[in-house]
């Protein structure tokens, strides 16, 4: 057991210290933040931060690095969801099934979405339902690149915000 809690101990430290190198912490930002937006439950503002307390000077890389991060895993995530519909389509016309019904949350989620179309992207950011929301943009079939370029400034604001706000709190 000491063995491991030196090991653990040791192994933090060394990755904190690499993650200070701007050259890895911007990597491991890029990394987290694409990560995090896909479909697993991870946040990145702690790296974003992190990199940001340890180094100023590189806020604006930071925040830019991230931000181009976050929004290519959306785009992963949108793949994903156009992916799925149309292995759902082919499976339902292989099998000569009709989708079975809905609820009507989920409908009336369908309809706002298409209502609001690529612009609805622009709420990627938001906790718990902002990955969700980048499937079902491909779910949909809406637009790549307007649904790109929407994911893009609610991230970048999202990063932008958290991270002043954070400097502004732990000073």
């Amino acid at each position: 057991m000491a063995g491991m809690t030196h090991w653990l101990e040791h192994g933090v430290a060394a990755l904190l210290a690499l993650l200070s190198i701007p050259q890895y912490g911007l990597g491991a930002v890029f990394l987290i933040a694409f990560v995090s937006a896909t479909l697993l439950p991870m946040g990145s503002e702690p790296a974003v931060f992190g990199l940001v307390k340890l180094r100023p000077d590189l806020f604006w890389q930071a925040m830019a690095v991230a931000t181009l991060g976050n929004t290519l895993g959306g785009t992963v995530t949108w793949w994903m969801g156009r992916a799925v519909h149309s292995a759902a389509d082919s499976w339902q016309a292989h099998h000569h099934r009709e989708p079975t019904g809905k609820k009507s949350a989920h409908r009336a989620a369908l309809r706002w979405l298409e209502r609001f179309g690529a612009p609805a992207c622009l709420l990627s950011w938001l906790p718990v339902v902002g990955d969700p929301l980048c499937a079902v943009a491909g779910w949909l079939r809406l637009p790549f690149w307007p649904c790109v370029a929407y994911m893009a400034v609610g991230k970048f604001g999202r990063y932008l915000m958290m991270t002043l706000v954070m400097q502004w709190v732990i000073t």
